[in-house]
């Protein structure tokens, strides 16, 4: 390299791209003798003497999340970018130990992986380097990078620049980014498999998961409905097994895990590996996928390591989702020491298997072709996914894992002193009582105990709970969800000074003959001594038989141990379980090994149509649909009781009528009647005009309006001397017409054919003021027979009364 770290390939880049960048640059060779990679073409140094520029704060190189130190083996991902309006056409990225001349394998640390090939490639005669694919402008390119081994100290990552005849590269500064080992909390691990462990005997741990993918800490387009985790499958193993690994491809088994959720398959292929594996690691499903500890205990599994089978391995899927899982792949637990780590705790981000191409938790299944690698997810991959983030921040982790050591078995290489809690095989569950609960009322685990109450060494009491489930027969009282015990403060002991405390078993050893009938044993170790100072004589060791193959003879094979019964195949009722075991080495004379290899055998859960709905109980009745007269209203109430318990046929809605106060009805009046003739001849007089009331208010309805309504009329004016006997002769000529009128009325009734009874008097005012009615009839009192129907009919007057207010 030069002295600016620029390669001869990324010099001979800027000549392909312009003749006259050939002609700034004056070039100086130095000889090597030192054999590196390539021939020692990354070896060389040239120097460029140019427009070279320092500081320049248009180009950074960002690593994602911003971290200030690197966790060996993990995967980050790098990006080279120029602030707008900013371009450049060629780059150089690499990552080298801090001190490194770059003339050895040794110096480059950790591993690129190309994204897009149409934009980045390795470079030929350098593979540490990663350059461009083609020379053109661009603002930003993007790879992965896998940090080094554990022990590889601090790294820097440099990237320099070509725009126009300008080389930027910052020994100090934006294109240059130091990260250190993050050291571990929990004694050495190595996050790469040791090649060889060399601790002795045997250690237990017990994983367990911590979930925290919830709608508060992840908001984006959180499946509210479906959202869980799967069953958690994995695995202790050695170095020759690989359950899975960022770069690699996924199994059938990963497939069926990261798009189903099913864990079969993978167990499958994890038992198939026979002595590469050592134990199983299984876990139930968790449906929903977040629950505070104190309603839902974080699921756990125990297992055990040795010198060859060191690794642990496993993954659960994120559901729904495409293909989206967490886990840990082939972690160490063999320290350099000789030992076993004492305690590993790892925050999760999810990782893609490669087999789905959806961006979202809930897009439809489009399969990868071709299959791509697996490959952790990140905030810049898609701006639909849930995890997006334009800024490319680090993702949320979604998950926490704790794995931790909790017994020893065997001479032990070195001797670092273990505390008492340390070595005893389980330190989170005390000796099991008697549990007198009845089997008709299903509970969750007990959570764990609270801290005492005496922080002394009085006497106080610690208590944990567990939650009702199901009660499956009613007349059957359930006991209680509380438990409380009597304790002291920490270094106090409630205990005889006699008594000595002892652990659980640790889990059987293997069978001592791999044919026929043999004997196995297992331990148990002293917790705590009599305070007294008396010796414990409880026994920490015990055997009984055990028969691996019956027949022992060159047509018989050898067999593994019938691993753990699957779940029962149905969740009320009658149903099937199956356990299998594997064929580790087939009969010596050649023949099929007649061994059963596979058990299944019926399995009785409780009855389905027993198991009533665990309901909570009604809400309030909701307002009514109406503010008056009649309508209806709802309340509602929701199941707690688990899925897997069975169908719910119980109502969760209620609706009920509901009525209120009647509803106010105004008074309807009917239109208006025209105007009448004005009562004056001439002068100043006035007409008027009326209507009628259809329907009086009801119930605080708005009254009646006014039904008479008077207007001035004025037809002409009067002449003053003749006033008084234009007067008498109008009133003459108007008694003459209503006598003509009337008398053509009684002509009319009796012609053509009616003769009609007089009218009859006023009928009494529908009211005492504020506007009634009154009306008068006549009636047919002969029909000639000649007479038309329509002719002879019955009359009808109707006139207003009592217009004054009330």
């Amino acid at each position: 390299m030069t002295a600016t770290g620029l390669h001869p390939r990324f010099v001979l880049l800027l000549c392909f791209i312009s003749t006259a960048a050939c002609n700034t640059f004056a070039f100086t060779e130095e000889p090597s003798d030192r054999g590196g990679r390539a021939d020692g073409y990354c070896s060389r140094v040239l120097r460029a003497q140019s427009n070279r520029k320092e500081g320049n704060s248009e180009f950074r190189l960002r690593v994602e999340g911003d971290p200030e130190s690197y966790h060996p083996g993990s995967t980050y991902r790098v990006t080279v970018t120029a602030a707008s309006p900013s371009y450049f056409r060629g780059f150089t990225l690499i990552a080298m130990k801090d001190g490194a001349e770059g003339d050895k394998d040794e110096d480059y640390a950790g591993n690129f992986q190309i994204i897009d090939e149409e934009e980045t490639q390795f470079m030929t005669n350098c593979p540490p380097a990663v350059t461009e694919s083609t020379p053109r402008r661009r603002t930003s390119i993007q790879v992965f990078w896998t940090a080094p081994p554990s022990g590889s100290g601090c790294v820097f990552l440099k990237a320099s620049i070509v725009q126009k005849r300008i080389i930027y590269f910052q020994d100090e500064g934006l294109l240059t980014k130091k990260l250190c080992e993050k050291e571990s909390l929990y004694g050495d691990t190595t996050d790469k498999p040791l090649l060889d462990c060399c601790a002795c005997g045997t250690a237990k741990y017990r994983v367990t998961f911590y979930g925290n993918w919830s709608e508060k800490i992840h908001p984006k387009d959180y499946p509210r409905r479906a959202n869980h985790w799967s069953a958690i499958i994995g695995a202790s193993h050695s170095k020759n097994y690989v359950l899975w690994e960022y770069g690699g491809f996924a199994s059938e088994g990963v497939k069926q895990v990261a798009e189903l959720g099913s864990p079969v398959k993978m167990e499958e292929e994890i038992r198939q590996k026979g002595d590469e594996v050592l134990t199983v690691i299984k876990m139930k499903a968790q449906w929903p996928a977040w629950q505070p500890l104190n309603v839902r205990a974080a699921p756990s599994a125990e297992f055990s390591v040795d010198r060859t089978r060191h690794l642990m391995s496993f993954l659960t899927m994120l559901g729904p989702s495409p293909d989206w899982n967490v886990g840990l792949s082939a972690e160490d637990l063999c320290t350099k020491e000789c030992g076993w780590v004492q305690k590993v705790v790892q925050d999760l981000i999810p990782w893609d298997a490669g087999t789905d191409s959806g961006v979202s938790y809930e897009s439809p299944n489009k399969p990868s072709v071709p299959q791509e690698k697996i490959r952790p997810l990140t905030s810049l991959d898609h701006p639909q996914s849930p995890f997006y983030d334009p800024e490319g921040g680090a993702i949320t982790p979604v998950a926490r894992v704790m794995v931790e050591r909790i017994a020893r078995k065997g001479e032990q290489c070195n001797i670092v002193p273990d505390n008492v809690d340390d070595i005893v095989a389980d330190i989170a569950q005390e000796e099991k009582e008697e549990d007198d609960t009845p089997e008709t009322c299903i509970y969750s685990n007990w959570s764990p105990w609270s801290a005492c109450s005496s922080a002394t060494c009085e006497k106080g009491k610690r208590m944990r709970q567990r939650m009702l489930k199901a009660q499956l027969d009613l007349s059957v009282p359930c006991p209680h969800t509380q438990d409380f015990e009597p304790c002291m403060g920490p270094g106090c002991s409630d205990e005889d000074a006699s008594t000595c405390m002892m652990s659980e078993w640790i889990t059987w050893s293997p069978c001592s003959v791999s044919c026929g009938a043999g004997t196995r044993s297992r331990e148990r170790y002293v917790k705590q001594f009599p305070d007294d100072g008396s010796i414990c004589t409880l026994p920490t060791e015990e055997t009984e038989n055990c028969v691996v193959n019956e027949e022992c003879s060159p047509s018989s094979c050898l067999v593994t141990e019938w691993g753990e019964w699957d779940v029962c195949s149905a969740t009320c009722g009658l149903g099937m379980k199956r356990r299998e075991r594997m064929v580790k080495m087939p009969p010596a004379d050649g023949s099929i090994c007649g061994a059963e290899v596979l058990e299944v055998e019926k399995c009785m859960m409780p009855e389905c149509h027993t198991i009533p709905c665990l309901l909570t109980p009604w809400s309030d009745w909701s307002d009514c649909s109406v503010t008056c007269g009649k309508g209806l209203r709802t309340r509602q109430r929701m199941l707690k009781s688990p899925v897997e318990l069975g169908e719910c046929t119980e109502e969760l809605e209620q609706v009920e009528k509901c009525m209120l106060p009647e509803c106010p009805i105004d008074c309807v009046m009917t239109e208006w009647s025209e105007w009448s003739e004005c009562n004056k001849s001439c002068g100043k007089g006035h007409t008027i005009r009326t209507r009628m009331v259809m329907l009086e208010p009801q119930f605080g309805g708005d009254p009646c309006p006014e039904a008479i309504q008077r207007k001035k009329c004025k037809i002409r004016k009067c002449n003053r001397g003749q006033g008084n006997s234009d007067e008498k002769k109008r009133r003459k000529e108007q008694r003459e017409k209503r006598r003509s009128k009337q008398g053509r009325a009684e002509g009319n009734s009796e012609h053509p054919g009616c003769r009609m009874r007089p009218w009859s008097s006023w009928t009494e005012c529908t009211k005492i003021c504020g506007g009634g009615i009154q009306e008068r009839l006549m009636t047919v009192k002969q029909k000639i027979k000649t007479a038309q129907l329509s002719s002879c009919k019955d009359r009808k007057e109707i006139r207003a009364c009592n217009v004054h207010p009330c």
